[in-house]
């Protein structure tokens, strides 16, 4: 593998209701929430949820899009389609995981073996979805 310092700063999520979704992702999927009080107070563009110190997922309102401007053709992501975002966990956080989106009612995927990921083949992962859709895979490696 390469020496490479570039890293996954953000993902930007289109959502119907920022707050619900980071409320979701607070307590079905265990992510810190960010900017969430600003948002509701007007004073922050959305809210985000921290995945670890150097990654955050943004909450982007869909009507949002209509302001993108830094891309010709930007407001047409609101809703363009992305397979999914994986998330790597040890392996107690991927079993507490998939404890808490079942207690939420989340319907989760079986468990896979051996998908291919960033750090070679994974030990066992599972899907999921949030409130919006987006379609989200958990998996933990061996390490």
């Amino acid at each position: 593998m390469r020496n490479n310092t570039t890293r996954l700063d953000h993902v930007v999520l289109w959502v119907a209701d920022p707050v619900a979704a980071a409320a979701f992702y607070e307590t079905a999927v265990g992510l810190e929430p960010v900017r969430v009080a600003e948002f509701a107070e007007g004073t922050a563009a959305f809210p985000s949820v921290r995945v670890n110190e150097e990654t955050i997922i943004d909450l982007a309102p869909r009507g949002f899009a209509e302001q993108m401007r830094m891309l010709p053709g930007s407001a047409d992501s609101a809703g363009h389609p992305v397979n999914h975002v994986c998330l790597s966990l040890p392996a107690a956080d991927f079993d507490a995981l998939k404890s808490r989106l079942e207690e939420h009612g989340v319907p989760v995927s079986g468990i896979d073996h051996g998908l291919s990921g960033a750090r070679g083949d994974a030990t066992r992962s599972f899907y999921f979805r949030d409130l919006d859709g987006n379609v989200f895979e958990a998996r933990h490696y061996d390490d």
